[in-house]
């Protein structure tokens, strides 16, 4: 087998925020190309179409002259984002203009990296050949079975699993510099698939692993709605609780409409911090309400927010570890508010 068996995010050399925190240019800038999905999956708040009608969420596609803004006002910045991560609650590929949106991206000039997450429907030559060709550095690849059955089971989707893989040999022949990870949930495969699994993926991406399901998204009870108990993390480590959300000091999410989440997972859209058509990115990212949110976190509070205590993301998925340094961090926080009232 070519590949690592190697999670999706990057776990070695991290920069320990407790030394950089409060950042005045965040590290990752999430953009969700599309808010819609052709899957409707069991484990995912997207996929219950009811659910988000009722939330009155906007379900379509990010517009070109939004996304073109959100880059230009990078700018602003002090410098350069980390990382652009083209993803959040819907399918990218979706989006036509996506290879369009990388390119753009790329020749700005303020954006070193970019990656998205697929269902894998689209990764077809047609579609695939202009992104690798803008310039994509990371595509994680999401398997949800490993045969028709239980794809039509668990997404709803008639899928052509055989043409999925013959798509994933050809990017993984095309991709060029861009790497290619491939995971899937371990609840969704039996014992003896995992091998299968491997045996199928392993020679044609760079990093692959079978994940766990993780309670992630507030206010919505995968074990619920799936069946399955959660022992374990999301990449089978213990389960480890955390206050303090590291997310909100290094990232913020620009979801499909415009609108910007302070969490990535604000499916719900409980967690807006400003609008990418009224406010440029920089004002947002040192907005009140973001920054009420950083206070509230630090001081211990975050079991008082109706959203964020309900979060599981903190416990089963490996966040970075701020809570030894909060009291310190607080410090250095509100400081940084009042040097920017001052400066505006």
């Amino acid at each position: 087998m070519k590949a690592k068996i190697k999670p999706r995010i990057n776990l070695d050399d991290r920069t320990l925020l407790q030394d950089v925190i409060p950042l005045s240019t965040p590290f990752v800038l999430f953009v969700d190309p599309a808010s819609k999905c052709n899957f409707q999956c069991t484990f995912c708040p997207t996929g219950d179409r009811e659910l988000i009608k009722n939330t009155g969420r906007y379900q379509g596609l990010l517009k070109f002259d939004v996304f073109k803004k959100i880059i230009d006002e990078l700018a602003d910045f002090p410098e350069k984002i980390k990382v652009l991560r083209m993803y959040k609650d819907g399918e990218p590929l979706l989006n036509k203009n996506l290879a369009k949106m990388i390119a753009y991206a790329k020749e700005s000039g303020h954006v070193p990296y970019i990656d998205t997450t697929t269902n894998g429907t689209l990764i077809t030559p047609e579609r695939m050949a202009p992104i690798i060709e803008a310039g994509l550095d990371k595509i994680n690849i999401s398997v949800d079975g490993m045969n028709v059955e239980q794809y039509q089971k668990f997404t709803k989707f008639d899928f052509n699993f055989s043409e999925f893989i013959e798509n994933v040999k050809w990017l993984y022949e095309n991709k060029g510099d861009c790497e290619i990870a491939i995971k899937i949930p371990r609840e969704l495969i039996t014992q003896a698939q995992q091998q299968e699994f491997y045996d199928t993926f392993g020679d044609y991406c760079d990093r692959i692993f079978i994940e766990n399901f993780a309670p992630c998204w507030p206010i919505f009870d995968i074990e619920k709605r799936t069946g399955f108990k959660i022992t374990e993390g999301i990449y089978q480590q213990k389960i480890s609780p955390t206050n303090t959300c590291p997310y909100i000091f290094y990232s913020m999410s620009v979801n499909a409409g415009g609108e910007v989440s302070s969490c990535f997972l604000d499916w719900e859209r409980k967690l807006l911090i400003g609008d990418t058509q009224k406010q440029t990115i920089s004002q947002i990212w040192n907005s009140d309400s973001l920054n009420k949110l950083r206070i509230q976190h630090l001081e211990g509070k975050r079991m008082e927010n109706p959203i964020c205590s309900k979060c599981g993301q903190l416990s089963h998925c490996l966040p970075d570890n701020i809570d030894d340094y909060a009291q310190d961090l607080l410090t250095k926080v509100r400081s940084s508010i009042a040097q920017l009232k001052q400066c505006g």
